[in-house]
């Protein structure tokens, strides 16, 4: 399971309309994942790395080729099939946190659970678990004006982890913070990868970032120019 292909892109072309002509954000991108791995889309602002992550997170269709997410082919679901899919299996991570001012970090990272079918002892049990992976069981109370923005980095990581997604999508994770805490937010998710073996896909340009990849994929104007695997898995 560990080399099994949970994400394949074949020939992905991504275009947007600019003007009255079109802008080419992806050009023939030929990528391919397996479960449990840690690798980043690295590359300067306008690269195509965020295009990418959200066209893996189905937030974005392609506009030629195909993209394949956990054996669902991307550009061929509705609305609500992607939503569906986003909601059971996949977790994602911004740099702005995006956490509900007005609700606890108990309430932010139970939300994604009411979504699914999950029992109310079962919702229990995966919100206590997500924040003692993350080292805030003792903020379960707090909102989050009350938190630093270390901690409210680690509320969005337990909210995105809650459900136990098969995959992760990292948006600039660390954009935001300072370094001591980048190191402490990098360090939990590699815990949680090698724990619960979900494959982490960021995309950023941050060097304290890539120093925890085990794989980057260097995108230059919309092309992949360089992958290659950091140290063994």
């Amino acid at each position: 399971m560990k080399n099994s292909k949970i994400i394949t892109t074949d020939g992905l072309i991504k275009r947007f309309p600019v003007g009255g002509g079109e802008f080419t954000a992806l050009n023939d991108i030929n990528l391919s994942f397996g479960k449990g791995e840690f690798a980043g889309l690295v590359g300067p602002s306008g690269s195509g790395k965020t295009t990418l992550l959200n066209i893996f997170g189905s937030l974005d269709t392609p506009s030629e080729g195909k993209v394949v997410v956990l054996d669902q082919s991307i550009g061929e679901l509705t609305h609500k099939e992607a939503a569906k899919m986003r909601n059971k299996y996949l977790g994602f991570i911004f740099q702005t946190y995006n956490l509900l001012p007005v609700y606890t970090v108990y309430e932010n990272v139970e939300f994604p659970l009411l979504l699914l079918d999950t029992s109310a002892e079962e919702c229990r049990k995966s919100v206590l678990d997500a924040l003692e992976w993350v080292g805030l069981t003792d903020k379960l109370k707090s909102r989050p004006a009350q938190l630093s923005g270390g901690e409210s980095q680690r509320v969005a990581i337990a909210r995105a982890m809650v459900k136990k997604p098969e995959v992760v999508l990292a948006d600039e994770p660390t954009a935001n913070l300072d370094a001591a805490n980048s190191h402490h937010i990098l360090q939990t998710m590699e815990k949680l990868n090698r724990e619960l073996n979900t494959t982490f896909i960021f995309a950023t340009h941050d060097e304290k970032v890539i120093r925890y990849l085990r794989r980057k994929i260097s995108l230059e104007d919309g092309r992949v120019v360089n992958d290659e695997y950091l140290m063994d898995e």
